[in-house]
């Protein structure tokens, strides 16, 4: 939190934060019920002779795993940090280009 940041604009932060992991938790239990139902379907139409049902939750898992890193900050690559130095440096660019 910045000295000179108002209550309007940490809130603003702060609901834009609670939707993009709100998205994260749509995006799981998406994920849980779709993937049980493609592995109840596999299942029923060969009992597990080819578990091709693992194909997708492993292709679908990997960009979870991504949604969960960029989430919740644990990406670092692009993380808070990495947030911070990026917005001063796109400042600094339109300051010295005006």
């Amino acid at each position: 939190m910045k000295k000179d940041e108002t209550y309007q604009q940490r809130y603003t932060r702060a609901k834009a934060r609670v939707e993009e992991i709100r998205s994260f938790y749509n995006h799981l239990l998406i994920y849980i019920i779709v993937n049980l139902g493609i592995a109840s379907l596999n299942y029923y139409q060969n009992e597990w002779e080819f578990a091709w049902f693992l194909f997708p939750l492993g292709g679908w898992g990997i960009g979870l795993l991504g949604h969960a890193l960029g989430t919740f900050s644990a990406n670092p690559f692009t993380g808070k940090d990495w947030e911070q130095r990026k917005i001063q440096e796109l400042m600094e660019k339109e300051r010295l280009n005006n």
